[in-house]
């Protein structure tokens, strides 16, 4: 036995090849969709499993199973970079599983922020020209995406911020109930949100 392999065997290294190598080389040579039916059968059941366990309260059971797929579908697409010298199939899909999940909890907490009417509007204390063309920009996406508002909910956002007026006062001049107007200024404000942060 050589040092290397007594040193494998020490480390707990198997010495034995990748079993899942062949099929990846497979579906990356050929397209070959049984070897990926094999590679899926055998690995979503775990990503999934691995996903939900350290997502907290950013994951439920049918978004564990929806990135196992997503994750999957990229296994499929990315198998001919796979290097069977850097890494076992295994450590290369739960390494695509990793970053998948990041990713996910990056856009959970993206799309979990609320937008604040200082988003829209911020006046600086004293304006620079990169603040005044930040500003200007800002002002230019936020016309844009008020322009794709329903009417109803546009109108309510104006009142509110343009004119300043109360919600109860937007209730009086509009006579619509309270709970409309509040209800339209937080769906406007949520869709304003998805825009600007395209």
């Amino acid at each position: 036995m050589t040092k290397l392999q007594e040193l494998n065997l020490r480390s707990g290294l198997s010495l034995e090849p990748d079993p899942w190598a062949p099929a990846i080389r497979s579906v990356a040579q050929s397209g070959d969709r049984q070897a990926f039916q094999k590679l899926y059968a055998h690995f979503a059941p775990l990503i999934k499993a691995f996903l939900a366990k350290g997502m907290g309260p950013h994951m439920d059971r049918s978004a564990a199973e929806e990135m196992a797929q997503e994750v999957m579908l990229k296994v499929w697409r990315k198998a001919e970079s796979f290097n069977g010298s850097k890494a076992s199939v295994n450590t290369w899909i739960f390494t695509i599983a990793r970053n998948t999940r990041i990713d996910f909890i990056r856009r959970s907490q993206r799309t979990d922020r609320t937008i604040d009417i200082e988003d829209i509007w911020h006046e600086a204390d004293s304006p620079e020209p990169l603040v005044e063309l930040q500003q200007r920009r800002v002002e230019a996406i936020v016309r844009r995406s008020l322009d794709t508002l329903p009417p109803e909910q546009a109108l309510v956002l104006e009142k509110a911020f343009i004119e300043s007026l109360s919600h109860n006062e937007i209730a009086e001049e509009l006579d619509l109930p309270l709970g409309t107007v509040k209800s339209r200024i937080r769906l406007a404000l949520n869709k304003l949100q998805i825009l600007i942060d395209r």
